[in-house]
């Protein structure tokens, strides 16, 4: 029962925590553990890695919206 809103708000900031958040705790630390190494990466391969760290942010703000969207009273 986790706010579908929230959940992208928590996400948004904290990539992957926002499915934690919405039940996915296993898929929100993995998400969370590759933003982590792609953030640093970041300094060592420059825009590689923040092409890729975007992409999975979005993922991640997508999963947990949808996970909280299926989890939600009535869905």
């Amino acid at each position: 029962m986790a706010n579908p809103i929230l959940a992208v708000v928590i996400s948004f900031f904290l990539p992957g925590i926002g499915s934690v958040y919405a039940g996915k705790v296993m898929m929100g630390i993995v998400i969370f553990i590759v933003a982590l190494i792609l953030a640093g990466l970041q300094l060592v391969i420059g825009w590689i890695a923040y092409i890729l760290y975007l992409i999975v942010w979005a993922y991640g703000l997508y999963d947990a919206y949808t996970t909280a969207k299926a989890t939600e009273v009535g869905a």
